[in-house]
Order: structure tokens, then sequence, then C-alpha cells
């Protein structure tokens, strides 16, 4: 598009956003760099209202990037518990520790700086340089892909390598516009903030957006069509049979998971994991030591690439399980404090232990 065009898009979003942006804690002023890392952490592939519920209580346990790189693994793991995706947890305790030993504890302001701290993409050093900086850094995801591709009418796979190069030029080129008029920072928020809010998947609220009378998808009557929907690889099915035991004095038998894989290093009742079904009665009897079990419910959990059918067993009679090999006896106040996934703590609020999910 010739260069006046993108100087009208850029400044019409900057506008919009200055107008109309959620009041979100993250952007309050002066922002903060490491608040802005710690809620790009966060946002990613977690929902905005789920994020505000978290980011203050976390920022609160590390209120500064040498709290959090001192602190241990499993605290870290324990604060994030209930957002998901814990890599996201592990890399951004790296990044904390790695601007501590490299940059003296101030992050780098520079996108090529940023992109070498653990867990940062493109797109994580762009927001943080143009909405902290004002630098004339650009941002593509889902959101601003969308948005790009409707306004351009540009009915290709947004998958495609072609596209996302495609992509990340307009965004460089309007992000470059909206700069000279010392709108980058604005600009980017506002080109998110359409995406999330009002250029939606489905339904899009045309009536409401600041490009509508320039939007090609939008002119041809295909804003429902465009972007060509991702084919969706078939998620893996895995069976979970966890059992929930008590001692006489109360406390919980849970055991840490594995070093790698799916919650990785985190808390479960004592558990078998199948990918061809759930575990047998005599099994589950056989791993806490009880002479039965038996069934008390269940629930399925889904993430991106999984679907987890869990069932939740207790023992029928006083069990013979002991600690070691990665158990411990706990109390419920001490189980409610580990790091627990969702459906882990999910699973032991049934016996009275953690908050509800």
């Amino acid at each position: 598009m010739p260069a006046y065009q993108d100087t009208t898009i850029a400044r019409r979003i900057a506008a919009w956003f200055e107008a109309n942006a959620r009041e979100l804690p993250w952007r309050a002023a002066p922002r903060d760099p490491y608040h802005a890392l710690v809620s790009e952490a966060m946002l990613q592939q977690t929902q905005v209202s789920r994020v505000v519920e978290k980011y203050g209580e976390f920022l609160r346990r590390f209120p500064t990037v040498e709290a959090l790189a001192r602190a241990g693994e499993h605290d870290v793991l324990a604060a994030w518990s209930g957002l998901g995706y814990y890599r996201r947890a592990r890399h951004l305790h790296a990044a904390a520790k790695a601007i501590v030993e490299r940059h003296g504890g101030r992050l780098p302001r520079d996108v090529r700086s940023l992109r070498a701290l653990p867990g940062v993409g493109r797109y994580t050093a762009g927001a943080i340089a143009s909405m902290v900086f004002n630098d004339a850094a650009p941002i593509v995801d889902g959101n601003v892909m969308r948005v790009l591709l409707r306004v351009h009418g540009r009915d290709t796979p947004q998958d495609s390598s072609e596209t996302i190069a495609w992509a990340w030029e307009r965004a460089e080129a309007l992000v470059k516009r909206a700069h000279r008029r010392g709108e980058a920072s604005r600009f980017n928020e506002g080109l998110m903030e359409l995406g999330a809010t009002v250029c939606a998947p489905v339904s899009p609220k045309c009536a409401q957006c600041p490009l509508q009378r320039g939007c090609k998808a939008r002119l041809e009557g295909r804003q429902e069509e465009i972007p060509r929907p991702k084919a969706r690889a078939k998620r893996r099915e895995i069976h979970h049979s966890a059992v929930v035991v008590r001692d006489g004095a109360g406390r919980l038998l849970v055991e840490r998971r594995p070093e790698a894989g799916m919650w990785a290093g985190m808390w479960q009742a004592p558990t078998l994991e199948r990918e061809a079904g759930p575990a047998k009665a005599r099994e589950l009897a056989a791993l806490v030591g009880a002479g039965s079990v038996r069934k008390v419910g269940g629930f399925v959990h889904q993430t991106t690439h999984r679907v987890v059918y869990f069932e939740v067993w207790t023992p029928g009679g006083a069990p013979d399980a002991a600690a070691g090999a990665g158990r411990r006896w706990l109390s419920p106040k001490a189980v409610s404090e580990l790091a627990l996934a969702s459906p882990h703590r999910r699973i032991l609020l049934g016996a009275g232990v953690a908050a509800p999910v």
C-alpha cells in the first residue's frame, strides 16, 4: 500500500486505542520493563481475565527481577499455578537470572538483546521494545495477523511461511510510520487490542472498527472468510488415574512428576498414566499399597495438543503407602502451597486441599 495509506492506518489505530484501551494493570504509567516481561509471558495462550487475577499476586511475590532470579524454581511454579503452560514460567525464571547476570538487573531495550533472553521470541521482544521504550519494533500474533489480512483482503493460509513473512513486513512498515509521530507504543498496543476486542475471529464488530471504510475484507463482504482457518492436528489422548490418599493424621500423599514432559517437576496425587486406556483398579491399589480402591470421580482436561481423561480414586481401606522415591506425606496446608497444575489442584480440592480452579 502507498505510504500515505500506511500513515492513515497507523494514525487511526493509535487514536482509536487512546480512546478505547482497556484498563489493565500492566499498562499503568510509567511502564516498567520487568512488569512488561511478566505480563507478556503470562499473556501467551492465556485469557486476559485470568492473567489479571494472577499478575498482581505474582508481582507481590516477586516484586523485582532480582527477587525472581533469586527464587527457587519450585516457588516460581507455585506462583504460576493456574496459568498453565508451565514452560513459560521456567523461561521467565531463566530470563530473570540472565538479566541479573548479563545486564546488571536492567532489561535490555533493543530487540536483539531481548531475543537473546530465554523464552523471549520476536513477538515478545517487539512488544517490550515498542510498548516500554516506544521503539519502532513490529509485533505479529494471531490478533495482529487477523487485522492485517482482513484490512488488505489477503486470502492466504495464515500459517504459511509466505503469509507470516508478509505480516511481519507490513507490521514493520506500519510501526515505523507510527514511530515518526512518537506513537509506536500506542499503535502496537492498539493493533493487538483491535484484534482482541473488535476484529474477532467470529462475528467481528466492523461498525466499531477505525479501519472499516478501507478494510478490503469488509468491503468485499469476506470478513468471516479471512483469514482461512488453520488445519488442526488431532490432539493426543491420555488417561491419568490418580489415587488420593490420607493417613491417620490427615496428611496427604503426594509425588513429584518427572523432570521432563507435561507438568514437569510439579506435584500430584500418586498417578498412573496410559495412552491405551485407564489403569485397572488392582494396579492402582498396588500403587499405594491398598487392598482395594474405589473410583470417586473424573473429568476431562484439554490443552492445545492433548486431551487428558482423569479418574480419581481413593483407597478402600488403610493403605500401606510409604513416602520416598519422590513421594511425601504433607499437611493440607503444605500441599496447597506446592506447585500444582490445575487438574491436580482440582483433584486435591476433592480432599479439601487448595483453592478452586
